[in-house]
């Protein structure tokens, strides 16, 4: 087996098997369920293994060289205009193929799918473009940020509610597998237009600015869009007794989400061939590993898709209604709090978020002790987005203390973690959170009666939250441990807690 694939499937391995291992001891201690069921889950968590491994492969082998190549042939371009238009359509097309805005899609009722995700597309479309044009004219990050997410904060107020969980929602699982590593590459590559010492670490902030745009390009359609239907039909497992059974209700399924993929990639495939038809800037080596890096993806990705949906979700969705019909509901609290405890440590993007943070502050704030207030974080969310189903709170009652919290100490903060923190905002929001968490909060507020597009959703908003502020309190630590390093050490010997720090950031 090609080893890069082998760790990736290992990194997939080590997110998937917590929760499978939470879903195996509730199905023993709290919520039998048959043997076909179970069958079922292990099924499709071992394709959502396999796929998202493979899929993670393509596209780092994919994405990454050819939005860096784009990047770096736009920088070139004195036309701005066009390098606005060129982003825009960019962003659109890699937000389409996302798997865990399609997980999403499929998960909302009252919506079409292709309408939210086209609307989530070209939100993040519209804000590439800015973010991209932001480095170009050196705008403050800080600044920016403050501005977009009062706007989004103040359309909030206007946004239905059977809308707003949902847009928050989609600011998290835009930030994926498949647009992250594409955004970045891009950043790095159009940093080049200006060259002077804060152009990579204006670098910054391409992921933090994308995710507010589906937000607030969701929030505009709660304002114009009337959903006909707001019921939701629940994902039926299907009745199995032999494993011919199992392999049948699986194989039936692929064809249909073959399709699926292949009209999302396609267009991506075609972006690739049109620029190296006009650039020549890959030679046969590196042509035939992005090929192979978009084959990683389709295959991977149609297993993904088909795992989740037929094996995976609809458990989750069965064992939240379970548990939220028993006269033990409140155990969803721990037991969603557990998960997300071990899913953001299972995360390799948060490891590698973590080791940045270290080397940034030179062992000031330990990788260790990063991942400890991120998984407490993380915990502490899931266990708020339960309580919110159980209770009925608005989900405005909590993003928008949160998102001013997180404000208020990007003033406060060395500017590398303000940086740091927004683009990670979608990096503890992973594969996890879509696949299980959203059909788990689905199924256990259909149990106790509750409107699922309001009270339902907004488990991966709350979660791509927690970061941002747990990231920045990392970056207070840091400040005061550098203030009292002052008074023993002189001040020329250390790095100023403003100062530019460069460092590369990757995403799952």
């Amino acid at each position: 087996m090609n080893l890069q694939l082998k760790e990736k499937i290992n990194e997939s391995l080590a997110a998937v098997l917590p929760i499978t291992l939470i879903v195996l001891a509730i199905s023993i201690f709290l919520v039998p369920l048959a043997v076909g069921t179970v069958v079922m889950f292990f099924c499709g968590a071992l394709m959502l293994i396999v796929g998202m491994g493979m899929f993670q492969l393509g596209a780092e082998t994919a994405m990454g060289p050819l939005g860096e190549g784009i990047g770096v042939e736009l920088s070139k371009s004195k036309r701005i205009w066009l390098v606005a238009i060129i982003t825009f359509v960019l962003g659109l097309l890699i937000t389409i193929a996302e798997p865990d805005l399609v997980v999403l899609s499929n998960q909302v009722p009252s919506i079409p799918n292709n309408t939210l995700i086209f609307t989530v597309g070209i939100g993040v479309g519209i804000f590439l473009a800015t973010a991209i044009l932001r480095i170009i004219f050196k705008i403050s990050l800080s600044i920016l940020l403050m501005i977009l997410y009062g706007i989004m904060l103040v359309f909030s107020i206007f946004v239905p509610d059977s809308f707003l969980a949902v847009a928050f929602d989609s600011g998290g699982v835009t930030t994926g597998p498949m647009t992250v590593p594409f955004i970045m590459a891009l950043g790095v590559g159009l940093s080049t237009i200006r060259g002077d010492k804060d152009a990579t670490s204006d670098s910054f902030g391409l992921v933090a600015l994308s995710s507010i745009g589906p937000i607030l390009a969701v929030m505009i359609l709660g304002l114009v869009f009337s959903p006909k239907d707001g019921a939701y039909s629940s994902t039926v497992i299907p009745a199995v007794s032999t494993m011919r059974d199992v392999v049948n209700a699986f194989t039936v399924e692929l064809p249909h989400f073959a399709k699926e993929v292949s009209l999302s990639l396609l267009p991506i495939l075609g972006v690739f061939l049109f620029f190296q038809l006009i650039s020549r800037r890959y030679h046969r080596k590196q042509r035939a590993r992005v090929i192979m890096g978009f084959l990683y993806t389709f295959i991977g990705l149609v297993l993904f898709l088909c795992g989740v949906n037929v094996g995976f979700a609809p458990v989750g969705a069965l064992l939240g209604k379970e548990l939220a019909s028993s006269a033990t509901k409140w155990l969803l609290v721990p037991i969603g709090m557990l998960i997300g405890y071990y899913i953001v440590k299972a995360e390799p993007a948060i490891q590698v978020l973590n080791k940045q943070v270290q080397s940034v502050t030179n062992g000031t704030v330990s990788a260790k002790s990063m991942n400890r207030c991120l998984s407490i974080g993380v915990s502490i969310s899931i266990g708020l987005a339960v309580v919110r189903i159980l209770t009925g709170i608005p989900i405005y009652w909590i993003v928008v203390p949160g998102y001013i919290t997180a404000l208020v100490l990007s003033l406060f903060v060395p500017r590398i973690f303000v940086g740091i923190a927004f683009d990670s905002g979608g990096v503890a929001s992973g594969p996890m959170t879509s696949t299980f968490l959203i059909p788990l909060s689905i199924g256990a507020c259909e149990a106790i009666g509750g409107n699922v597009m309001t009270d339902a959703f907004g488990v991966v908003a709350l979660v791509a939250l927690t970061p941002l502020i747990a990231v920045q309190i990392m970056g207070v630590q840091y400040a005061i441990k550098l203030r009292k390093q002052t008074k023993i050490i002189k001040p020329e010997s250390l790095l100023p807690a403003d100062c530019d720090i460069i460092v590369e950031f990757e995403e799952e």
